[in-house]
């Protein structure tokens, strides 16, 4: 069984030089962790335009391009995560409504780049499907972390996909779609597959949780 996080993913990179550096400046700015929140979504719109554009593209350097734009949408929104927490809680820099903006723009950014997936494999067999599918249950394995939270057991972030992973995947496959496009086909039917694990393992810990804490209360 998995410790309970507080409410923060376990990231390496929240140690990295540039990470704290970054923060203390934007904290020094008075840049609001909400306003970085917010970004987050600017960053996932980016990614969802670069899959709308290159499936309109008919030159390979336009569908490089794409693609690399795509990565920069992905991993700038990534960047913004973890930005916000470490402006709210290492420079003190909390709101009332932090909690809002903390979960909020997660859910809309992992809808606009998952959903830029569906200009790219609709024409496959439920290409447009497996899109669907995998935003409903991103947002469902954020809503089963969340519950456990509201049920006094903790935030669980496990995978195997969790929203890195999924992130990663999708990164990594638009380094090598630039000469094999179809791959996102097959990564979806992967990710979907890692999602169904992901609901069900967050559900069962925080399922066992609460019955341990019942038994526990009647010895």
């Amino acid at each position: 069984m998995t410790q309970p996080s507080q409410g923060r993913r376990p990231i390496a990179s929240r140690d990295s030089g540039w990470a704290k550096n970054t923060a203390s400046f934007l904290a020094k700015q008075n840049v609001s962790p909400n306003t970085i929140s917010i970004l987050s979504i600017v960053f996932a719109a980016i990614s969802m335009a670069a899959f709308y554009l290159d499936a309109t593209s008919t030159t390979f350097v336009v569908h490089a391009a794409m693609m690399t734009l795509a990565i920069v949408g992905i991993q700038g929104r990534l960047i913004m995560n973890l930005l916000d927490g470490m402006v709210a809680v290492e420079h003190d820099k909390k709101s009332a409504v932090g909690g809002i903006y903390n979960e909020v723009p997660d859910r809309v950014s992992d809808t606009f780049t998952l959903f830029g997936l569906i200009f790219l494999v609709k024409t496959q067999p439920y290409g447009s499907e497996l899109v669907y599918l995998a935003i409903a249950l991103s947002i469902t394995t954020a809503y089963i972390r969340t519950l456990g939270a509201s049920l006094q057991v903790g935030h669980h972030f496990l995978g195997p996909m969790a929203k890195q992973h999924r992130m990663a995947l999708v990164t990594g496959c638009c380094v090598i779609a630039i000469w094999y496009p179809p791959i996102f086909y097959y990564a979806l039917i992967g990710m979907n597959i890692g999602l169904l694990i992901t609901c069900y393992r967050r559900l069962a810990c925080v399922y066992t949780l609460l019955n341990d804490s019942s038994n526990a209360k009647k010895e």
